[in-house]
This record gives C-alpha cells, sequence and structure tokens, in this order.
C-alpha cells in the first residue's frame, strides 16, 4: 500500500459512492488506475464493506446506551453464546469483546427506554451467565465515526 491508495482510502471513508472519476481528481491517477487500485483493496478485505449511515433519530431509535458486561464465566462456550447473542440482537449496533474489568462493551440505539428495559430482560435478566451489567445513557453524541485514517 502506497500515499495513493491512502489517499484514495481517505476519501471513500468519507464518501463511499465517490465515482474513479471523482477520486481521479483528487488523487492524480486515471480513473481505470483508482478502479484497480479500489478492486485491490476490496479484495484483500482493507476495505471490508461500504455502508451507508443512518440517523437513528430520523428513524425514531433516539436514545443511544452503552453497557458494560461483566459475565459470570469466560469460556468458549459461554463467550460464543453471548457473541452470538449480541451480533443477532438489532438495537446492538457495536459490540466489544474487552479486557479490564468489563468483558464486553456494547452501544445500542433503542427508540425509548421501555425497549431498552425489553432488552435487559431478554439478554441480561433472562441469561445465568450474566453477572452484571452497568449502563450509561447517552446525552449528547459529540462525535460518531467508524474512521480510521
Amino acid at each position: 500500500m502506497d500515499d495513493k491508495d491512502l489517499q484514495i482510502l481517505r476519501l471513500v471513508q468519507e464518501n463511499a459512492r465517490l465515482t474513479a472519476d471523482a477520486i481521479s481528481q483528487d488523487v492524480g491517477l486515471s480513473p481505470p488506475a483508482v478502479q484497480k487500485r479500489l478492486k485491490k483493496l476490496r479484495d484483500t478485505g482493507v476495505i471490508e464493506r461500504e455502508i451507508a449511515v443512518l440517523s437513528p433519530a430520523k428513524l425514531g431509535r433516539e436514545m443511544t446506551i452503552i453497557v458494560e458486561v461483566l459475565l459470570e464465566r469466560e469460556n468458549r462456550a459461554h463467550l460464543d453464546a453471548f457473541k452470538r447473542k449480541m451480533r443477532d440482537a438489532p438495537c446492538v449496533q457495536q459490540c466489544y469483546y474487552t479486557t479490564g474489568e468489563a468483558d464486553f462493551l456494547l452501544i445500542l440505539t433503542v427508540r425509548d427506554i421501555k425497549e431498552y428495559e425489553q432488552f435487559t430482560q431478554e439478554h441480561f435478566f433472562d441469561a445465568s451467565n450474566i453477572s452484571r451489567f452497568k449502563t450509561a445513557v447517552v446525552m449528547d453524541r459529540v462525535k460518531t465515526s467508524l474512521d480510521v485514517l
């Protein structure tokens, strides 16, 4: 990967809908050269996927909640089961297996506190392997990004 690849990545990270023509003007390469580089970046997994970032508020999911989860037991079967449940839960935007006091850190978007309560009943209170969880309600989205560069 060279400087031109990094320039291309910065541009598509900001706007994945840019055409090869538009990118080529910014990085000083021909459109076919940009297309070739983009294909290689996708094929090698540098670009994992291209997504649309939706507005939670405009979709009625105005509450963002951060949850620290501590498991009772941390063997492979319990970890895999919890990870699977979090991958399948629609309101879980992000789930991280972490070091430190909490085993997992979750970021959720929900319509209201009632939906979060339902989530906790289903995924925490009804789960025998959850030791405890700690909730923080986000008051202001100061910065949200998946940018790497």
